[in-house]
């Protein structure tokens, strides 16, 4: 069985790097098993120096773009933390549970609404400064740390300053930037930066784990962009292939101003249907199971009145599924755009005759086509109208306004 780390794909620095971290780490528990009066930090016995080439930190923050791995490495880290010889063998009890999501010390943050309140981080951060049960760390994991509101940043950031013993905070997010994360949290982590995976890197991957056909994965990576997750859905779902195909048609159709809106209304409509579907199994079985546990389906007045006083966990359920519901359609909706980005890549850069591979090669030829009518100025003036879009809905403008601006721009040209 390979160990903790070989789904991170083509980051072998930073694979080297966590390595040496949590070989220090079980240095660490070593030592402390050896002078069980020390008090333990993840630097080493209070009082006592570090290794200072491990590298071994309380705190850390992986950053990347999309797709780059940022929550794999975060995990794998956190496997090998736990891991029973401090390898990350990925056959040992820890590492099977801590990357299955079932360990008992290991707190994992998916933020699955637009933001991280600070109700749900001071929850976790009481719960991360208890004694780990396993004997090893308490590790925290926060996904898309980037969406912490204010509030729920000062009580991670307390939390970071006075860290509790044996306790590690990893921290996902797309970069260092104060608009991603603090600089206050930003100057007590150690950064981990990761990259965009080569396409042959993601291919391979799809390849060994998966057993996708070499030539399916081969495109699926390079359409992608060195995304791995998006790759695996376009090798494995024809519903993604299908939409995909939907978006890369949109320049096709920018025939007029009506045209142009009836594309922005249609992709709107395909990432709100994208999203309803992902969400619906979900919100239906958390309704049933709150119903449930407030005497639905009961008889008597006793369960008759539990369930009539439960209007307000019921709304709040509700209102928990809307915000998971619009992140859900903004990530498909942006999943759209960096398809379409792709393609007016593409055609930028065959108007240049650059030397490099393009992104869609189903569509080189409509791409082209693009690049003789437009010439290189205006494919990227339509490059820069789709990441203008993406831009505006990662700041809370209304999605369909921003697409309508971007199609008219892409009309317009």
């Amino acid at each position: 069985m390979p160990d903790v780390f070989a789904d991170l794909v083509g980051q072998d620095e930073a694979v080297a790097t966590l390595r040496r971290a949590a070989a220090a780490a079980a240095a660490v528990l070593r030592r402390a098993a050896d002078q069980p009066a020390l008090a333990l930090t993840p630097t080493g016995p209070a009082g006592g120096a570090a290794d200072p080439g491990a590298g071994m930190t309380h705190a850390w923050i992986f950053t990347g773009p999309p797709g780059s791995g940022r929550s794999v490495a975060a995990r794998a880290f956190a496997a090998a933390l736990q891991c029973a010889y401090g390898t990350g063998c990925g056959e040992c009890p820890g590492c099977h549970t801590t990357l299955t999501g079932t360990h008992a010390d290991v707190r994992l943050v998916v933020p699955e609404g637009l933001s991280i309140g600070v109700n749900e981080m001071r929850a976790l951060v009481l719960r991360a400064a208890s004694t780990p049960s396993g004997g090893r760390w308490q590790v925290v994991v926060v996904e898309d740390a980037d969406r912490l509101t204010e509030a729920a940043g000062n009580a991670l950031l307390k939390a970071i300053e006075e860290p509790p013993p044996r306790t590690v905070f990893l921290l996902c997010a797309p970069s260092t930037h104060p608009d991603d994360i603090s600089v206050t949290i930003r100057s007590r982590c150690r950064v981990v930066p990761l990259r965009q995976p080569p396409a042959t890197a993601v291919a391979e991957v799809l390849v060994r784990r998966d057993g996708i056909a070499p030539d399916v994965a081969q495109w699926a990576a390079a359409a992608a962009q060195g995304h791995v997750g998006r790759a695996r859905r376009l090798a494995r779902d024809p519903e993604a292939r299908k939409r995909r195909d939907a978006v890369l048609a949109v320049p096709r159709r920018l025939t007029g101003v009506g045209a142009a809106f009836d594309a922005a209304s249609a992709l709107i409509e395909a990432a709100e249907a994208e999203a309803e579907a992902s969400v619906a199994e979900a919100d239906a079985s958390e309704r049933a199971a709150l119903e449930t546990a407030l005497g639905a389906g009961g008889t008597g007045r006793g369960a008759a009145g539990a369930i009539r006083g439960a209007a307000g966990q019921l709304k709040d359920l509700e209102k928990r599924q809307k915000s998971r519901a619009t992140r859900a359609q903004r990530d498909a909706l942006d999943r759209a755009l960096v398809d379409l980005a792709g393609f007016y890549r593409d055609a930028l850069t065959i108007a240049l005759r650059a030397p490099v591979e393009p992104v869609h090669t189903d569509t080189a030829a409509l791409a082209g086509a693009g690049a003789q009518k437009w010439d290189a100025e205006g494919a990227l003036r339509r490059l820069e109208a789709v990441l203008r879009c993406r831009a505006a809905i990662e700041v809370n403008v209304k999605p369909r306004i921003a697409v309508e601006a971007m199609m008219l721009a892409l009309w317009r040209g």
